[in-house]
């Protein structure tokens, strides 16, 4: 008899979680569907659009191509993690709502998980050096320059 589920504990959004999931499922399945984080979207699942980007132990992965059994140990973060426990948004949420930077809402939250591995990594970006850290997400609504307007904005910034 095959094994077709894991015990999973992790660390998501602050909090130790453990659950089966199947061994196949990817990270944004189990996020979704366990934990009802739906700010990981589910876009192109093949890695290229970024609407499903998370951080892992600090740095961001799509979490379409990433599986569920990989987070065993790891600490996640969602859009949903960066909030205060007083509910008050991120700088880079917040810079988001200032520049204009949320057309539909959809691409958002990828977005906003990369903005934060930038702005915790400290280090001030050129123009074109931030335009290249965001260039792994697709935004239909073409709100690329707001979005870039945001980042820049606390880019260099700890959160």
């Amino acid at each position: 008899m095959s094994v077709t589920k894991k015990l999973v504990r992790c660390k998501i959004n602050g909090m130790n979680r453990e659950t089966f999931v199947d061994i196949r499922a990817s990270l944004t399945d189990m996020l979704r569907g366990d934990y009802s984080l739906t700010s990981v979207k589910k876009g192109c699942e093949v890695g290229e659009c970024g609407a499903c980007n998370v951080m892992i132990n600090g740095e961001c992965f799509n979490s379409c191509i990433y599986l569920a059994v990989w987070a065993d140990g790891k600490e996640i973060t969602t859009t949903e993690g960066l909030v205060s426990m007083d509910g008050e948004l991120a700088a880079i949420q917040q810079a988001f709502i200032d520049e204009g930077a949320v057309q539909c809402g959809f691409c958002t939250p990828g977005f906003i998980m990369s903005a934060s591995e930038i702005v915790n990594s400290g280090r001030e970006y050129s123009d074109e050096e931030l335009r290249k850290q965001l260039a792994g997400h697709l935004c239909r609504c073409t709100g690329y320059e707001n979005i870039f307007k945001a980042v820049r904005k606390i880019a260099g910034r700890k959160q």
